[in-house]
């Protein structure tokens, strides 16, 4: 009943509801997926608001939930026994799944337990226990004070920092709330706390910091205790030069942070162990680490047990009071990076003695991990590559082109490592990641290893995957894999354009790639916190740059509407998505400002500002063009966003400027005899059908002329990176969805295929691969593919008009020359299946809509068949259901 692509999660559920409650034992509905602010049983939130959210877990057909009754305290029994001082809903008829808390004021540092009941369509009844934990909450309640080691940016070793205090009480719980311009590893008595990587997500820091909370009840114990505190430069202290000029920084300074240990005791008093003058530093083994390019490490400096009570400190010094990067310090609640997969190597082959190369078998962002003996002093250099020249040794011209170092000693995605000789050891750096698929060797003293020797991690968000795609067409799957890889290895915290040249918040890569990540991943937590960035670097008149964060770059070059649109269309998708309008009211003033200044620039209706169509096959197309249909959809996204906000006046003005921009648009390049626009390529042509320019009377003749054209380049792709979000859609929602996957599964140059055909285990940056440049092997940019195999094949689409998937629209292709295909999303109300199956001429198709939704189903039609439904012929091209599961079968 609840399996699902996020089964781990689904059990975490039902196994909390099952502990906690009882009164569902006679039910078939569970909640389910009980969430916080979209995390499960988070702690150290912010909010005053927190969103709880939940779904019902029933496999029956209509399945509805008929009313909610929510209660908060900060007790639990109270709670698991219906009884809530802090908030009680009532009871309250509604199928929501989706509430605001509006109880008493939250209080900071506090526990509340929640539970849900709900009543199903036969008023039978099934509840859930979930709970969240506040934080500061407000910047009034740190005591700790802004601790460093120095002033000194340049400085380069990683300092260390370190406490002891002592406990004589029994405690009943322990929390740690760390602030850093920077990042850091936090450890209590030697043992590192959580498995997070690269905390805290990086931001524009002198606007916003963030802090973390971790629950440190099991690792402090009774008499002496140690905290200690390892910082790294992260992206505040770039120290490494590229074209960015990320290392002049307004922001920039030597790392630097704020702690307070919150100890509560048995008998109710508290205990606050912060820091301020009276911790010790040194500096660590680390001597030096970028963000940008790797770590080196001289393991012949390590201080063992510096974070142990019985470490002796005397020879340590004193540390120097820091003002805080900022005066907006708030908690960073959203899935973490960390090491997700080990990846073993999957060959080493063998220069000399002190030169090899390991191969992983697939790109990658992340670290790698080295196990190695020697001779002390002997210097590891450990280069990470995306490919080998034909000799076989680390090539990294591809992605180098853009740093620009001052000297030879920080060398790009080179880790350097010192062995200290005593046996065995191992390393893998703190603070940085690259992107690589191969890791080359070389050492100044012969060393022994072998293809176990070393080891890689796919780091990245953590994000919980909600989607899965397979078929009959290996090369279907391939794509959906490497597209589903190149995403996760750009997304940080924040999304990226690629995990090695760059690492930059590239706007364009990510507006193109949102539906493709929200299809298979539960990425809200990083889109918020990402779209708040945007509100920290939007210029007073609206201009956003076109990487963010930024250190001040990208505000005069390559943004515009066909870039920086995300402060628009991401928050959009996220309605859409998630049935959540928080992050459109959010970000409502920004898309004004924003739309405002574009009308400014461009009162005719006509922009010319923007990038275009980036790196095209061949055709190029105007910028004019391109970035005008962007400009529509920012003004029409507006508008709607008007509406559901309830400012009628703002609904009117934008929906009267979209509407001036699209008959402006037309009145310029469409040519309403042929029903070309523009020069009619395929990004002229598919670029105003896919966002709704081409008047309604048009579109058939657009779309046929845009098959037409694609059937002329021999069913190849001639688009760049705006006409490839574009073209499988265009093609597929207008009747030529057997083009498109003719398209989609293309072989041969250009096409997504040629780079699986060549060996590709995530997307290109080029639809060349013998580029001698500007070819990283690992970007998302051209992954709207992905998307698309949800929307154009599997037809699985959110209602504008019942978001979050309430209403679920299926129109599902069956396309020519696939015999299979399924999709699988899994929205706020549960798990969303579409399949079907060829069967010789018939064909067989699978629908499930979880509980508490329903759908609207366009059927196919299939020529000289007719669809069956429970035996019974389903007449229409269109019907409603409501939830379950339905068999169709075309005969």
């Amino acid at each position: 009943m609840l399996k699902s692509t996020s089964g781990l999660r689904a059990f975490a559920s039902v196994f909390l509801f099952i502990t906690c409650c009882t009164t569902a034992s006679l039910a078939q509905v569970v909640v389910a997926g009980m969430q916080s602010e979209y995390l499960k049983n988070p702690i150290g939130i912010d909010t005053r608001n927190p969103r709880l959210s939940w779904y019902l877990a029933d496999p029956r057909q209509n399945s509805l939930q008929s009313s909610y009754r929510i209660i908060v305290d900060t007790d639990s029994s109270a709670v698991a026994e219906g009884r809530g001082n802090v908030w009680n809903t009532g009871r309250v008829e509604s199928d929501s799944t989706l509430i605001v808390y509006k109880g008493q004021p939250l209080r900071p540092f506090t526990k509340y337990f929640w539970k849900v009941e709900i009543t199903d369509r036969d008023k039978q009844t099934s509840a859930g226990i979930a709970s969240f934990e506040t934080g500061m909450m407000e910047m009034k309640n740190w005591q700790g004070a802004w601790i460093s080691d120095s002033e000194d940016r340049n400085r380069q070793p990683a300092p260390y920092f370190r406490k002891t205090f002592m406990t004589s009480k029994k405690i009943r719980s322990a929390r740690a709330y760390i602030a850093v311009a920077g990042l850091y590893e936090l450890y209590i008595n030697g043992e590192k706390i959580g498995n997070h990587r690269l905390d805290p997500m990086y931001t524009r820091f002198d606007r916003r910091t963030l802090y973390l909370t971790y629950d440190v009840t099991p690792q402090l114990q009774s008499g002496k205790n140690a905290i200690g505190v390892l910082l790294g430069n992260g992206w505040y202290n770039h120290q490494s030069t590229a074209v960015w000029d990320f290392h002049k920084a307004p922001w920039r300074n030597r790392p630097a942070f704020c702690l307070d240990l919150r100890v509560t005791y048995e008998d109710g008093t508290v205990e606050i162990i912060k820091s301020g003058k009276d911790w010790k530093t040194a500096l660590s083994p680390i001597i030096f680490n970028s963000i940008y390019t790797a770590e080196h490490y001289d393991a012949r400096l390590e201080k063992q047990g510096w974070n142990t009570p019985e470490y002796a400190d005397s020879a340590w010094g004193h540390v120097i009071y820091r003002q805080a990067p900022s005066t907006n310090i708030v908690a960073q609640v959203m899935h973490p990076i960390r090491n997700v997969e080990e990846i073993p190597a999957k060959s080493v082959q063998k220069f000399s003695d002190s030169n090899y190369v390991f191969d992983l078998g697939r790109n990658i962002a992340g670290v790698s991990k080295i196990t190695i003996k020697g001779a002390p002093g002997t210097v590891i250099r450990l280069k990470h590559a995306e490919r080998v020249y034909p000799n076989g040794h680390a090539d990294i011209s591809n992605i180098e082109m853009h740093y620009r170092p001052t000297d030879d000693k920080d060398p790009f995605q080179t880790d350097i490592y010192i062995l200290s000789g005593k046996g065995e050891e191992t390393f893998m750096p703190h603070f940085d990641y690259k992107g690589f698929q191969y890791v080359e060797l070389n050492s100044t003293t012969p060393v022994v290893v072998n293809k176990e020797s070393l080891v890689g991690y796919f780091m990245h968000s953590d994000v919980p995957p909600v989607g899965h795609i397979n078929s009959s067409n290996p090369l279907i799957d391939k794509l959906w894999s490497a597209t589903n890889h190149s995403y996760l290895s750009n997304l940080f915290g924040y999304p990226t354009d690629c995990p090695q040249r760059e690492k930059n918040g590239w706007t364009g890569d990510a507006q193109i790639a949102i539906e493709t990540g929200l299809y298979s991943f539960d990425g809200i937590t990083i889109y918020e916190k990402w779209l708040a960035d945007h509100r920290d670097e939007q210029q007073p008149n609206g201009v956003l740059p076109a990487i963010i964060p930024t250190a001040g770059w990208g505000y005069e070059w390559a943004n515009g509407p066909d870039w920086t649109s995300t402060i628009a269309i991401i928050p959009w998708n996220i309605y859409l998505f998630y049935g959540d309008k928080k992050l459109l009211s959010d970000c409502y003033d920004n898309i004004k400002r924003y739309v405002d200044h574009i009308d400014l620039i461009s009162p005719t209706g006509i922009t010319t500002w923007g990038l275009g169509d980036w790196v095209p096959v061949k055709s190029v197309t105007p910028v004019e063009l391109t970035s005008t249909c962007y400009y529509y959809a920012d003004a029409l996204i507006l508008s709607n966003a008007a509406k559901i906000l309830g400012n009628t006046a703002d609904y009117g003005k934008y929906l009267a400027l979209s509407v001036k921009i699209k008959n402006a648009f037309n009145d310029k390049y469409l040519n309403k005899e042929t029903g070309i626009y523009g020069d009619g390529v395929q990004t002229a042509l598919s670029c105003p059908l896919y966002w709704g320019l081409v008047p309604d009377e048009f579109k058939s003749k657009v779309a046929a002329n845009l098959a037409k054209r694609v059937e002329a380049d021999l069913f190849h792709l001639d688009v760049g990176l705006l006409g490839q979000k574009a073209i499988l859609n265009a093609l597929s929602e207008n009747g030529y969805a057997d083009i498109a996957y003719k398209v989609a599964s293309q072989k041969t140059y250009p096409s997504w295929g040629w780079w699986i055909e060549n060996g590709a285990t995530t997307l290109y940056e080029n639809w060349k691969i013998d580029a001698a440049s500007d070819i990283s092997l690992n970007h998302i940019m051209f992954g709207e593919i992905g998307a698309w195999m949800y929307k154009g094949l599997g037809g699985i689409k959110p209602d504008p008009l019942q978001p979050g998937f309430k209403n679920v629209l299926l129109a599902p292709h069956f396309v020519e020359g696939l015999d299979h295909f399924e999709a699988i999303h899994e929205g706020p109300h549960g798990k969303i299946t579409s399949s079907w199956t060829r069967k010789g001429k018939k064909v067989n198709y699978t629908v499930i809509i979880p509980a508490n939704s329903t759908a609207t189903i366009v059927l196919p039609v299939v020529a000289g068949l007719k669809p069956y439904l429970d035996g019974k012929v389903v007449e229409g091209e269109r019907m409603s259901t409501g939830s379950g599961t339905y068999e169709f079968s075309w005969k």
